[in-house]
């Protein structure tokens, strides 16, 4: 059984302090019956804690639940909030005795002020992206990621992205059926693909004929079994490739060429799961050109391959 110890201090959100029990804690059972993962919630002045829904909530467990944890997760922090030097001291020990440390959402902030990743990257929400990065400017602040593993730290993006991040944490301990059929439980992704650019606030045209990028993806999503070269594509739009690139970017927050081939996993991934097509025919009509292509990108992008996708997919439905 794996010992977690979620953080929780006053003025905490209920919602994001209940994430982590809401997919730790429904991990189905283990060796000799036991739950894979033990959630406790601990916070440095055991007692009655406000919270930010209106309510107050009681925390029986103090720091000391740290010492022994094997997982400590950070739920929320506040921007600006400075970790007390026992909750930082406490975290420093858990780290160097082999606990992995997690924050979710804000909670990278805690992360990043107690010093556990200077010189490295973590992900937060990307609306708290830049000022992550300015206040410590040693770290490499990721907006773009849903969430960031560096094996030892590992954050995330916002609430939903840290459903995902702790799904992958599951998958990660407990491999892709338990990570699958949990998410299915919680009615969500097994592993949700994209980034936070997708979330980012861009313009958005009021008449989708004044949008050629928004042309564009659409007649690449109609055309994925064909090759689509960057030139080609740039002149359905009737721009330069240079600036054709720029604007995608500017509209996706990815390149052409990745969100391209995002749509073809996609769509291998959809297909592998609503249909009996061998492999080498769904790399024909995604636009991959062979199936050794296929499952080099598929498992780039998903972690394994298609045929592992398709059995677990049907191992779990059924």
């Amino acid at each position: 059984m794996r010992k977690v110890a979620v953080i929780a201090f006053d003025g905490i959100s209920p919602f994001h302090l209940s994430v982590p029990s809401l997919v730790l804690g429904r991990v189905g059972t283990g060796v000799d019956g036991q739950p894979p993962y033990e959630v406790t919630v601990c916070t440095e002045g055991p007692g009655t804690l406000s919270t930010a829904a209106g309510f107050d909530i009681t925390v029986n467990h103090g720091l000391d639940l740290i010492t022994t944890a094997d997982l400590v997760i950070f739920p929320a922090w506040e921007r600006g909030r400075v970790p007390s030097q026992a909750l930082t001291d406490a975290v420093k020990a858990a780290h160097a005795r082999g606990a992995r440390v997690v924050g979710l959402c804000f909670g990278a902030w805690a992360i990043a002020a107690i010093g556990l990743t200077d010189g490295r990257e973590i992900t937060t929400h990307w609306a708290a992206a830049d000022d992550l990065a300015t206040t410590y400017p040693a770290i490499t602040v990721r907006a773009d990621r849903l969430w960031t593993d560096l094996g030892d730290v590992i954050t995330s993006a916002g609430v939903a992205a840290a459903l995902d991040c702790l799904l992958h944490i599951v998958r990660t301990d407990l491999g892709a059926r338990t990570a699958t059929e949990l998410a299915r439980a919680l009615v969500t992704a097994p592993h949700r693909s994209g980034s936070q650019a997708q979330f980012i606030p861009i313009a958005v045209p009021d008449r989708i004929a004044d949008d050629p990028i928004e042309h564009a993806m659409s007649w690449a999503r109609t055309h994925l079994e064909t090759t689509i070269d960057l030139d080609g594509w740039a002149r359905q739009t009737h721009l330069s490739r240079r600036t054709f690139t720029r604007r995608f970017r500017e509209r996706t927050g990815t390149s052409p060429q990745q969100w391209l081939l995002q749509q073809r996993t996609d769509h291998a991934r959809l297909l592998l799961e609503s249909t009996d097509l061998a492999v080498d025919r769904i790399a024909e009509r995604t636009g991959f050109g062979s199936a050794v292509s296929l499952r080099h990108h598929f498992h780039r992008m998903l972690g394994l391959s298609p045929a592992a996708h398709r059995s677990q997919f049907r191992e779990v439905a059924s």
